[in-house]
Parts: C-alpha cells; structure tokens; sequence
C-alpha cells in the first residue's frame, strides 16, 4: 500500500511539474522592420534639415571652423568640383576656409530641396543659386548639389560633396 502511495505521489508530483513547465512562456519579441527604401524617415529629415540650415549659416557668419566640423573628414571622405578631379578631406577643407574667408556676404536659394534618408545614410540634392559677396562683386553662381551625410555618434555629417556649376538661362 505504501509502494502504491509512493507511486502515485510521484506520478502526481511529475505531472505538476510537466504541467508548470507547460504553462510556461517564452517572451514574444516583435522585430521592428526597417525598409530603408520606402519608409520616410520624417525624424531623420527634420535633424538634416537642420545640419543644412546651420551649413549655410556659417557661410553668412563667416564661421569656417563651424563649417569644417559638418563633415567628417577621412580616408572615404570624397568630393567632386565642377570638372576636375575628385579631391579628398585636406582639399576640400583648405577650399571651404579659403571660400568663406573671402566672402563678406552670402545669399542663398535651394531650389528642388531633396533629402532622402537610407537608415544613417542620407542623399541631399538641391539646385542652388548662391549669390556670395566677395570684395566688391556679387557673382551668381547656379549649380546642382548632392551631399551625402552619414550619421555618426547621433550627428548627422557630409562625407561626399558634388558641386556642378552651370549656366542658367533666364525665362523672358
């Protein structure tokens, strides 16, 4: 009797144990899906926006120091100019300190601004009409930009300029 008691009690005890077990569940965690070519990424624009409006503020400050730290300057830093060949970080920062130096006022339109954001890529295009002031003359200078901005410890920085200056014909 006390065997048939024993065997009943562990049977018991198996079966709360199994049965506990059971119950039991594993912790469901939903993935975020990120399509970086179809979702819009309304933060991240908003942030580069920003970037682009600080950008040409430091054109106006005459801030070059403000200017350069917008990029992130390196080895996979790129930039094309017009028609020459592609120019690398101490280029293009030796071009910018020299170009906001020699300005004295900056006036500015971006025509078609884009900003398409890849995750922390983002591509910036935009058909610009600057009008710099240097020394006595105000040149109109239209041209078609890309910037390429990575994003890097939660700031957004250029690591590839295009700059292609054309003549613009005037509707009359």
């Amino acid at each position: 009797m006390k065997t048939k008691l024993i065997v009943m009690l562990v049977v018991i005890l198996g079966l709360s144990f199994t049965n506990c077990k059971e119950k039991e569940q594993t912790p469901i965690i939903e993935e975020s899906k990120v399509d970086i070519l179809n979702d819009d990424f309304p933060e991240a624009k908003a942030e580069i926006k920003k970037v682009i409006d600080d950008i040409f503020k430091c054109f106006q400050e005459n801030d070059a120091d403000k200017l350069i730290a917008h990029h992130i300057y390196g080895s996979k830093f790129t930039e094309f100019r017009n028609d020459e060949p592609r120019f690398g970080s101490e280029e293009n920062e030796a071009y910018e300190r020299g170009f906001v130096g020699a300005i004295s006022n900056f006036d500015y339109t971006l025509g078609g601004l884009k900003i398409d954001v890849f995750g922390d890529v983002s591509v910036v295009t935009f058909e610009a009409d600057f009008r710099p002031k240097i020394q006595e003359q105000t040149p109109q200078i239209w041209a078609n930009v890309t910037l390429v901005f990575i994003k890097v410890n939660n700031t957004w920085k250029i690591t590839h300029e295009h700059f292609s200056q054309f003549e613009k014909t005037k509707n009359v």
